[in-house]
């Protein structure tokens, strides 16, 4: 298993943060994911556990299609996506620090192909990198929007 790691504080509510992250996922996932060259729900209505959505990623060149789920959400605190046809979890914990809020995302790859095995410390420094991007582009759409919005 590989884990990556990475935090962000965002100068807003918990509540607003928690909207965009979690409720408002499958309009904003793409928007801080340029990776994510479609994301599909296969489920109607709200975000919530059992939600299930398909996505398609081009990361690095590589392209993967998989399905993943929600596998628990507890509101102002947590949302985990567990992927149905690949092997990963992806985790955002919100922690509310009054007029801000701090954003840690956790990205586990639960299993590594035998094939890709020799490549492993490569694919913990993308792993890395990719989880500092995420939180930093959440920060600045968070933020952006949230003064559009004043």
């Amino acid at each position: 298993m590989i884990t990556a790691k990475a935090d962000a504080l965002i100068f807003h509510e918990i509540e607003p943060v928690f909207r965009f992250v979690a409720l408002d996922f499958p309009k904003n996932y793409p928007r801080w994911s340029p990776e994510v060259s479609k994301l599909e729900p296969l489920t109607a209505g709200p975000v919530q556990p059992g939600f299930q959505a398909r996505q398609i990623r081009v990361d690095q060149g590589h392209k993967t299609d998989s399905v993943f789920e929600v596998s628990e959400m507890i509101a102002l605190r947590r949302v985990i996506f567990r992927g149905v046809t690949a092997p990963y979890v992806s985790t955002y914990e919100f922690d509310d620090l009054k007029a801000s809020t701090r954003l840690t995302f956790t990205f586990e790859l639960r299993e590594v192909e035998a094939r890709l095995r020799p490549f492993e410390k490569l694919i913990r420094i993308a792993l890395e990198d990719g989880a500092k991007r995420t939180v930093k582009r959440l920060k600045l759409l968070i933020e952006k929007e949230m003064l559009d919005d004043w």
